[in-house]
C-alpha cells in the first residue's frame, strides 16, 4: 500500500510511531497509562494511610515496612510462581498481575468501610499486591518483543518508561489534592481500580492467546536465574545494573540530610531537586526512543558512567546554581537505561525464556535500592551525608569504567560458544497483528 501524502512527515518519521500506531498496542497503551497514574499516586498514599493507621511513637517504622511491602514480596513471587508462570504469553502475565493488584489494594478500602482495616492487615494486603509484580513488568516487556521488530523494541520500552516518569509528576500532586478532598484510603481504591482497567484492557484488547511452549517439562521456579546464569551477556548486565541501583539507594537518606544541615534549605528546596530529576527523566525518555542506532551496550555502560559524573557536585559542595542543574542532567541520563538494558536482555533471549528471565531479573534488581538504602543509613552516620554522596558518584564511575573495560575484553566471540557481552543484535522477528499473543483469561 502506497503511503498516505496527506500524513505529515514527522509523525511517520518518528521512532514511537510504530509503537503507538501497532494495532494491538495501541488498544494496551491507554490501559498502561492509567495504571501508571493510580501508582503516582500510590506514592503518596500508601505511605499516608501508612502514618494513620500506625500506632503513635512507631510511624516510621511502620511507613517503611509499608513502602517495602508495596515493592519486595516481587522477589518471592518470581520464586514462588516459577512453575506456575513459566511458559505463559507476555499478555497473560501483566494481566495476571493486574487482576492480583486490583483486588489486593480493593480489599484495603473494604476492609476501611467494614473497621476492621489495621496496620497489620494493610501491611499484609500491600504485600499481597505486589507477589505477582516482577511477571507483570516481565510480561509487559516480553510482550513487547512479542510484538514488534527488535529495532522498535528501545522506543516500546522507552513508551513504558515515559508514562511512568509523568506519572511521579503528575501522580503525587494530584494524590495530595485527592488526600485532602477524601483521605488516602480513597486514593488507594482508586489505584485498585485503574488495575482493574488494566487488567480489562490485557483481557479484551489482546483476547486470543495461547500458553507458550515451556523450554522444559517441569520447569525449576529458579529457571529464570538459570538463564541468566547462562548468558554472559545477562550476567554482565545483571551485575551492572543491581550495582547501579545500589550505589543510588544511599541518596535518600544523605540528600534530605545535605539539603536540611549543609545547605540550611527546606522541603520546598528538596522538592525542588525531586522536581529537577523529574523533570530531566522526563526529558530523558522522549530522547530515549531516538537512540535506538546506538549500540546498546556501549550507551547502557555510557549512561552509567554519565550518571556518576552528574552526581559529583552534590558531593563536591557544589553551589546549588550548579548542583540542580546537575541532578537535572542526572536524571536525564537516568531515564534511557531500564529501556536500554530491556532492550539488552530482549535481544539476548527469545521464546518462553524471555519472561523467566525477564522476571528473575526483575527479583534481583527490585532489591537493590533498598539495600542501598539501608546502607545509607550507617555511610551517612560514619562519614557524613556529603562524602557519602561523593562515594556514591565516584563508585558508579568505577563501577562503569570496569564495565567498559570487561565490555572490551570479552567483545570477540568466546571459543565455547557463548555470546560474548558485546555481541550484535539476533535476527528480527515480528508477529502479524493477528497472531496469538494474548490470553483468554489474564
Amino acid at each position: 500500500m502506497p503511503p498516505d501524502t496527506a500524513t505529515p512527515r514527522f509523525p511517520r518519521s518518528s521512532p514511537y510511531w510504530p509503537v503507538v500506531t501497532h494495532p494491538l498496542l495501541r488498544r494496551v497503551l491507554p490501559g498502561l497509562a492509567v495504571s501508571a497514574l493510580g501508582d503516582g499516586m500510590a506514592l503518596v498514599a500508601v505511605t499516608w494511610l501508612a502514618l494513620q493507621l500506625a500506632p503513635h511513637g512507631q510511624r516510621g517504622t511502620w511507613t517503611a515496612v509499608a513502602v517495602a511491602a508495596y515493592t519486595l514480596p516481587s522477589a518471592a513471587g518470581t520464586i514462588v510462581f516459577g512453575r506456575l508462570l513459566a511458559g505463559r504469553s507476555g499478555a497473560q502475565l501483566a494481566g495476571w498481575d493486574a487482576v492480583l493488584r486490583s483486588g489486593a489494594l480493593a480489599a484495603i478500602p473494604a476492609a476501611h468501610l467494614a473497621g476492621t482495616l489495621t496496620i497489620g492487615l494493610y501491611v499484609a494486603l500491600l504485600a499481597a499486591s505486589s507477589l505477582l509484580h516482577s511477571w507483570g513488568s516481565a510480561g509487559r516487556y516480553a510482550l513487547i518483543a512479542e510484538l514488534l521488530p527488535e529495532r522498535d523494541h528501545l522506543p516500546a520500552n522507552a513508551v513504558l518508561g515515559i508514562m511512568g516518569q509523568a506519572a511521579t509528576i503528575v501522580g503525587p500532586p494530584l494524590a495530595g489534592i485527592l488526600i485532602g478532598a477524601a483521605g488516602p484510603v480513597w486514593v488507594i481504591a482508586l489505584d485498585a481500580l485503574t488495575f482493574a482497567v488494566l487488567a480489562l484492557t490485557y483481557r479484551l484488547a489482546l483476547p486470543r492467546g495461547t500458553r507458550a511452549d515451556p523450554t522444559e517439562a517441569v520447569p525449576s521456579r529458579t529457571a529464570g536465574l538459570g538463564v541468566i546464569r547462562q548468558h554472559r551477556t545477562l550476567r554482565g548486565l545483571l551485575a551492572l545494573t543491581f550495582g547501579f541501583f545500589l550505589l543510588f539507594g544511599p541518596f535518600y537518606v544523605a540528600m534530605p540530610v545535605v539539603v536540611t544541615e549543609e545547605l540550611h534549605g527546606s522541603a520546598t528546596t528538596l522538592g525542588l531537586y525531586y522536581t529537577a530529576f523529574g523533570a530531566g527523566s522526563l526529558l530523558g525518555g522522549l530522547v530515549t526512543g531516538h537512540l535506538r542506532r546506538w549500540p546498546l551496550w556501549p550507551t547502557t555502560i555510557g549512561i552509567v558512567v554519565g550518571f556518576g559524573a552528574a552526581m559529583l557536585p552534590l558531593g563536591l559542595d557544589a553551589p546549588v546554581g550548579l548542583s540542580l542543574p546537575a541532578f537535572a542532567l542526572a536524571g536525564l541520563l537516568w531515564a534511557p537505561y531500564t529501556s536500554t538494558s530491556m532492550a539488552l536482555l530482549q535481544r539476548s533471549t527469545t521464546g518462553a525464556r524471555l519472561p523467566q528471565a525477564l522476571a528473575a531479573y526483575g527479583a534481583v534488581i527490585v532489591l537493590a535500592v533498598p539495600l542501598g538504602t539501608m546502607l545509607g543509613g550507617p555511610l551517612t552516620a560514619t562519614i557524613g551525608a556529603r562524602h557519602t554522596l561523593l562515594l556514591c558518584a565516584a563508585a558508579t564511575i568505577a563501577l562503569g569504567t570496569v564495565a567498559a573495560g570487561l565490555a572490551r575484553l570479552h567483545r570477540r566471540p568466546s571459543p565455547t560458544g557463548d555470546e560474548p557481552i558485546g555481541a550484535g543484535p539476533a535476527p528480527e522477528r515480528q508477529l502479524r497483528p493477528d497472531d496469538a499473543v494474548g490470553s483468554g483469561t489474564p
